[in-house]
């Protein structure tokens, strides 16, 4: 089933207002609870709560909830595609907003697993959505017009450059495993957000072009190039975590300078758990991405 309630559709536009505020009012709730009263937080609940990554979820579930009453039924994703938007948007608010945070950041194999989610796993089934068309219907006009924006086309058309897109997509995860640059990240809470948030955007990016439906034109690359792409990538990962997996010295100490949530596993065998995340979940999920672009080009009758 979709959604098309009045309230969500914009054709009440004081009840989506309240829908606004109510959104403010509990983020404000959750930012105290986590500000004063941290210990009485179920795990469930965010482990440091963040205001950007707490208005992108709310938001977005929000946009796309009320754009699936404003588009015509045709328009609207297939009921599978809703659900993985769902899915996608879930898993990424578990991996940051709950107790999981603490986790990801007192074991590597754990950073590992929320970095897959949000790289991989998270943005995949976003892209598989193709909810990008219901969101901007039911976000504001402001926003609609500065997407469709002749600048903000330009930076998305750099972004979307297959060549940029998979030194990006498999460039930001090699960098935030060079030793020294992930100790510093973790360590530091604006860089600790800019890491986080270039694996989310960055993947989101990606996995837009790779999954596409459309064929090419208007899609920026043949289907034959966006199969390419999802094999390519899955190779740098799997050199990347087989590096980690059979090293035999402490690559990450950051973990052993603020302890390790689980003391019984020494460093070496959290790298080696971390080692085959990093080569196993990736390598997957462009497997699943292939057998997808494939299926596109099928239901599209286009050539490769």
């Amino acid at each position: 089933m979709t959604i098309d309630a009045p309230w969500l559709t914009g054709r009440l536009p004081r009840a989506a207002s309240t829908i606004y505020a109510v959104i403010g009012v509990v983020g404000a709730v959750l930012w105290l609870a986590t500000t004063f009263r941290p210990a009485s937080v179920p795990a469930w609940a965010p482990y440091e709560f963040s205001w950007p990554i707490y208005l992108a979820v709310t938001l977005l579930g929000f946009w796309f909830a009320r754009g699936l009453g404003c588009l015509p039924e045709a328009e609207r994703p297939r009921i599978w595609r809703q659900a993985a938007f769902w899915v996608g948007l879930g898993l990424l608010w578990a991996v940051t907003q709950t107790g999981f945070e603490y986790l990801a950041q007192r074991m590597f194999f754990t950073n590992r697993l929320q970095h897959v989610a949000m790289h991989h796993i998270g943005p995949v089934l976003l892209a598989l959505s193709a909810g990008g068309p219901a969101v901007l219907a039911g976000a504001p006009g402001w926003l609609r017009a500065s997407c469709e924006h002749r600048a903000a086309r330009r930076l998305y058309s750099a972004f979307q450059h297959p060549v940029v897109a998979v030194v990006l997509f498999v460039g930001l995860f090699w960098f935030w495993l060079i030793p020294p640059v992930h100790f510093v990240a973790m360590l530091d809470p604006v860089l600790y957000q800019v890491m986080n948030w270039s694996m989310v955007v960055d993947g989101v990016l990606f996995w837009a072009l790779v999954l596409d439906t459309r064929p090419a034109p208007p899609a920026r690359v043949r289907f034959g190039f966006r199969a390419a792409l999802a094999v390519g990538v899955m190779f740098p990962q799997i050199v990347l975590g087989a590096l980690i997996t059979f090293s035999t010295t402490d690559l990450f100490p950051y973990y052993a300078f603020c302890g390790r949530y689980f003391p019984s596993i020494s460093a070496v065998t959290d790298q080696q758990i971390g080692g085959i995340v990093i080569w196993i979940p990736p390598a997957m999920m462009s497997v699943i991405a292939l057998l997808v672009v494939v299926g596109n080009m099928r239901r599209a009758g286009a050539d490769l």
